[in-house]
């Protein structure tokens, strides 16, 4: 696993690929909007590749600080269709893992949708726990 330190051409055209495999809603994030992420303090942008080198999946960890604590989460997970099973999903939470409790986190959220069945039981197999909780969301709109 790498967390990228700049973003050139192939990691744009990756998340062209990647992002429509992962929100249909959601339109795939240019280099400005990828070096915003990658500059932030907050967050730590994980690629994982194949052994061409090629990017087949992605990780965005978010760690801050909030009065309680230092609070971390995982957002866009997503592993290209073909290699799938190939242990790149759970390469890139494990590092996430290791990465939030080195800068303090006690503890690691994700969400999940239902339908993503295998990144679901991948999850729970790594030690996530189905927390019972109302999850809430204010749009802003189109």
């Amino acid at each position: 696993m790498v967390d990228l330190s700049e973003v050139d051409t192939a990691l744009v055209e990756a998340f062209a690929s990647l992002v429509p495999q992962l929100s249909s809603s959601s339109p795939p994030p240019d280099g400005a909007a990828l070096e915003a992420i990658v500059a932030s303090e907050a967050t730590v942008l994980l690629v994982a590749r194949d052994r061409s080198g090629r990017i087949v999946g992605t990780l965005t960890l978010a760690v801050f600080r909030v009065p309680t604590g230092v609070l971390s989460w995982i957002e866009d997970v997503v592993v290209d269709e073909a290699a799938r099973g190939s242990g790149a999903g759970a390469a890139l939470v494990q590092e996430a893992l290791e990465r939030a409790r080195s800068l303090g986190a006690k503890s690691v959220d994700l969400t999940s949708r239902p339908s993503r069945e295998a990144a679901n039981r991948l999850y729970l197999r790594m030690g996530f726990e189905a927390r019972s909780t109302n999850v809430y969301r204010f749009s802003f709109g189109a």
